[in-house]
Order: structure tokens, then sequence, then C-alpha cells
């Protein structure tokens, strides 16, 4: 049984609850609602090509991302710090595990989500200038091509960094502006669906089957399934970031669970939404062949003609150019602007090279499938914590426990094994860039020792 805690006090940490359901919930739509819904589905059709399993994969990933931050509720509540996942890690297994999270967060977790953003804003700015796509090679290096879609993209990561070193803010109603445009971008497009009638409900027949995209039939349902479905974990992503505030709420014990659970079923029914009317208006054999995957674009072009995609590529590349604007704080300080300027170019540069390796599918694998594996190790965590610190105060205890944290975990592994089954080359590199932070590790130990 949860302990209750007074909602004005302030914690441990000085912090005071100042947090109530209703922000907890527009934080949580707000972190995870990006620039993936506008292009991820695109991609995912061309392995997976039955209305109701492409749409169940957003439906599965929508819950999967509910366990996950029920579970991370707890261990956020008990252990507020600065760090917050490489807190839990360091916690609940030793310096290594945190350590390794941070060194992945730096070189594929948070640079690769970067980088593809940054390459998504390329290819909506492809809408108005159709010279800007992933398919428009500027020159070659060996089998490395450099497009325009990359070119634009390392200007954005550029102007991210430079706008986080001088210290450029938003305060808290700007950012519900962005929010809102994001969300608003999505129900324009189902109410127009609806209204212009121009789509099909024959799109969604059969809506249930497992018939595969091309890129499935080469490596089978179970493999496509999980390629498929860490297109949709990437849309998710950034889920954990907000259980961080539950130190900052009224009674957490009630409101996180309450706002993780409407915030999530929110988040669900946008993203859900979207992929039904893109159906509706693309037959899902077509919806891979889109130019540079702007389904959007393409859903709203066959709704309102050219100036359709005009008025949602604007409204995308919006809501785009807000996401990531606030890398994580860390390391020394700029003696003028008094931001962590380094630590920004460090990523800023890391996340560049990461836009010159690949395209944004393999940015998306890359980044979810990197992700996926620290947050089942997070989850396994929980556990862990339970058993070597049953007297950690907990104002919030997991619902669900132990049922949910294991269907996440057993979950989690099965769509991990088949997406390093279906995409080698994207997730074995999130594997080596983890790999790559053992001698890391060995080599600063020492030299603290």
């Amino acid at each position: 049984m949860a302990t209750p805690a007074r909602s004005d006090a302030p914690d441990r940490g000085g912090l005071v609850r100042g947090l109530g359901l209703l922000e907890a919930t527009t934080l949580i739509v707000g972190s995870v609602i990006g620039s993936g819904i506008f292009v991820a589905p695109s991609i995912m059709a061309g392995f997976v090509q039955t209305p109701g399993l492409l749409i169940g994969l957003w439906v599965v990933g929508g819950i999967l991302t509910l366990f996950g931050a029920l579970a991370y509720g707890e261990m956020a509540a008990a252990l507020p710090r600065a760090g917050g996942q490489y807190v839990f890690l360091k916690e609940a297994f030793s310096p290594l595990w945190g350590f390794l999270y941070g060194w992945t967060f730096l070189l594929a977790i948070n640079t690769g989500f970067i980088a593809a953003v940054a390459v998504a804003f390329a290819k909506y700015l492809g809408v108005f200038l159709p010279a800007i796509g992933e398919g428009t090679v500027l020159f070659s290096v060996g089998r490395y091509p450099f497009t325009t879609a990359q070119a634009v993209g390392l200007v954005v990561i550029a102007a991210l960094t430079w706008i986080n070193i001088t210290g450029l803010r938003t305060g808290a109603m700007v950012q519900n502006v962005f929010t809102i445009a994001k969300v608003a971008a999505v129900a324009v497009l189902v109410i127009i669906a609806i209204v212009s009638g121009k789509g099909s409900a024959e799109h969604f027949r059969p809506l249930v089957g497992v018939a595969l995209g091309p890129e499935g039939l080469k490596i089978g349902l179970f493999a496509a399934l999980g390629v498929a479905m860490s297109k949709a974990l990437f849309a998710y992503d950034a889920w954990n970031s907000v259980t961080f505030a539950a130190e900052e709420m009224h009674e957490p014990e009630k409101n996180l669970p309450r706002a993780l659970v409407l915030g999530t079923l929110g988040i669900m029914a946008v993203y859900c939404a979207a992929v039904a009317v893109y159906v509706y208006m693309v037959p899902i054999q077509e919806m891979y062949a889109v130019k540079d995957n702007r389904i959007a674009a393409e859903a709203a072009q066959r709704m309102m003609g050219p100036a359709g995609a005009a008025f949602i590529g604007a409204r995308v590349l919006y809501a785009m150019s807000r996401d990531d604007l606030f890398f994580r704080r860390a390391g020394d300080v700029h003696p003028t602007y008094r931001t962590p300027a380094p630590a920004l170019l460090m990523q800023g540069v890391v996340a560049a090279v990461l836009t010159l390796t690949g395209t944004y599918n393999d940015l998306l694998t890359l980044t979810a499938f990197s992700s996926l594996l620290f947050n089942t190790l997070t989850v396994v965590g929980l556990f862990v914590l339970r058993r070597r610190r049953p007297d950690l105060p907990r104002p919030y205890k997991a619902w669900g426990y132990p049922v949910l944290p294991t269907l996440y975990i057993l979950v989690s592994v099965f769509f991990l094994y088949n997406i390093l089954v279906g995409d080698p080359r994207n997730s074995g590199m999130g594997l080596v860039l983890t790999a790559l932070g053992l001698p890391a590790y060995a080599y600063w130990s020492r030299q603290r020792s």
C-alpha cells in the first residue's frame, strides 16, 4: 500500500509538489507525441500490410509504454535524483550498468533520436522544396550517399545545438501551444477525412490477417513484426522521461498512475486515429511507396489536393521544429550563457555523424532497439530494488506488480529478439556501440583509482 504524501510539502530534495493531474497528463502527451507518427506508418507498411495488424502494433506499443511507465513511476518516486534512468540502473545493479546506459544514451538513443527528427524535418520540408529528400543524392563516398535530406538534417542539428548553447528557452505556456499543434495536426486530418468522404472503408478489408509487405516477405512474419514495432516504439519513445517529475506531483501515489494511464491512452487514441486515417485515404499497399514516407502529407493531399499537402506539411514542420529542443543538461557550463556547451557540442557532433550513417528507417531501428534494451533492463531493476532495498521510501508503488512489469519484460524480449533478427545491421550497431562502453568504463575507472 502506498504511503500518502502531503500535496504541498517540499520533498527531501527541496522541491514543491506543484504538479496536478492535468499538468502531469499534459506533460506526458507533450513529451511523447512527435514526428514519428507522420512518417513511421509508411515505413511499417513495407513490413506488414494488414490494416488490423498495422493498427494493432500501435495499440500494443501503447500498452507496452503504459506498463513500462507504471514501473518507472515507482523508481522515479523512490529515487528522485538527477540522472533518472542512470540512477535506477546504478542502484539496482552496479555503476557499470548506469555508465553503459549513459554511454548508449549519448552514442545511440538520444543522439539517434535527434538525428531521426532532423531527417524527418527534412522529409517534410520536401513538401515545399521537392529537391529535398532521401532520394536526391548530392554525392557519394564509396557506397555511402549524401542526400539533400541529410544536408538539411545537419543544418537542423547545428541550429538546435546553437539554440541550446545560447540558452534560449520556451515557457510552459508556449510548450503547451506546441503540444496542441502536434495533436491538432492529427485532429484536422481525422475531421477532414470524415467530412471529405474521399477515402474508402474498403481499404480496411481484410481487417485481420498476416499479409506482409515487400520488406516483410524478405525476413518472415515475426521478424517483420519486430522491425515494424521498432518504428512504432520510436514514436512512443520519451515516455520514461515524464516519470522523473514524480517528486513534484500532488499525491503522486494517486496522480502519477492516473496521469500515466490517461496520457498513454490519449497518445494511443491520437496515434491509432492517425494511422486509421492514413489507411482510409491511402490503401495500405500504397502507403510504403509514398515519396519519402510523407504519409500525413499524402493523406492530406488526397483529401484537399495540393493545398492539403502544404497545410499539413506546414503544421508538421511547426511541431517537429520543437522536437527534442531541450538536450540533457550536463557537464561544464558556458561562462556567458551558463549552459553545458561542451556536452551539447559533443551531442550535436554524434547526432550529425549518425545522420550520415544511414536513412531515417535505419535511425529509427537503432534508436528504438537501444532504448527498448535499456528500458527492459530498467524494469528488471524494479524487481531487484524491491528485493535488495525493501525499506526504500516509495510514495508510489507500481500498479499491477509483479504481473504488469513481467508482461512488459516478456513482450519486450520478444520484440528485441525479432528486431535483431529482422534488422541485424542497425540493431547490431546498437549492441556494438553499447559494448564500446566496456573498455571506456574500465579506462575511466582506472583513472579514478
